[in-house]
């Protein structure tokens, strides 16, 4: 069964960078597998729901959400069968639960996860 568990400082200054990482275990996050995954960024504000931030496939192709394509980068290390995220300039309004997720198509959005980690509070706070 995979896992994924988040990780990553859970508080961030206004302007600086928020970085988490993924580890996933019990599947790879490349092309080695007959079934390929969507490795994805996900966060829920306070009261609000959840956002789709973009996604690293099993191929590479990286996508990003046109709200936030400016600031955020998403990799990975192979390697590790890690995934990160990276939001830059952050503010308080991007202070939210932060997930790591498996997603089964890339046009299916939050309903296409089929795996998520259990979420990491990060606060942007001065």
């Amino acid at each position: 069964q995979v896992q994924l568990q988040e990780s990553g400082p859970g508080l961030v200054k206004p302007s600086q960078t928020l970085s988490l990482t993924c580890t996933v275990s019990g599947g790879s996050i490349t092309t080695n597998t007959t079934i390929y995954y969507y490795w994805s960024w996900i966060r829920q504000p306070p009261g609000k729901g959840p956002e789709y931030i973009g996604y690293i496939a099993y191929s590479g192709e990286i996508y990003y959400s046109p709200s936030l394509k400016s600031r955020t980068s998403i990799s990975r290390d192979t390697s590790k069968n890690q995934f990160t995220l990276q939001l830059s300039s952050v503010t308080p309004e991007d202070t939210a639960i932060y997930y790591c997720a498996r997603g089964v198509s890339p046009g299916w959005g939050i309903n296409g996860l089929d795996a998520w980690g259990q979420g990491t509070q990060v606060t942007v706070s001065s």
